[in-house]
């Protein structure tokens, strides 16, 4: 499902332009609002989230000297911490591979099946978020688990 769901990203989103001056943005393209999604049937209950941003998403490390580039930290009911993966202060990136595809691991969360929401935090090259007037560039989308 997760690679489906990519193959639909790189076709239907297609790379745009971003002006220097356009402030950061990040929106999640799937799932929509309110959806209820069944997780995936491997220990993680993984399912795939789909991102667009006016920043070059790519794997943290690799962005050279490109300041409008960087990847994206996802939590899983941002409020606390209770689906983050154990030692960790998040529960999926893209920073392995890039791109608009990130892993919601639901299995860690205590209670995998039910309301969450799925948040999603715009960082630079070194893990640091972008700030646009002080606040973190995110995106937050509520959704039902089953």
């Amino acid at each position: 499902m997760i690679a489906r769901i990519a193959m639909l990203t790189c076709l239907l989103l297609p790379a745009l332009p971003v002006l220097a001056d356009e402030a950061p943005s990040l929106d999640i393209v799937w799932p929509p609002a309110g959806a209820e999604i069944p997780l995936g049937d491997d220990p993680e209950g993984r399912i795939g989230v789909v991102v667009t941003s006016n920043f070059r998403l790519m794997p943290a490390g690799s962005c050279g000297e490109d300041a409008r580039c960087g990847h994206v930290h996802m939590r899983i009911d941002p409020e606390g911490d209770s689906c983050n993966i154990p030692g960790k202060t998040y529960n999926s990136m893209n920073s392995d591979f890039g791109g608009p595809l990130i892993v919601a691991r639901f299995g860690h969360c205590s209670e995998p099946k039910g309301a969450h929401v799925i948040g999603i935090l715009l960082a630079d090259d070194f893990h640091q978020p972008i700030l646009v007037d002080g606040q973190p560039v995110t995106a937050l989308v509520p959704v039902t688990t089953r």
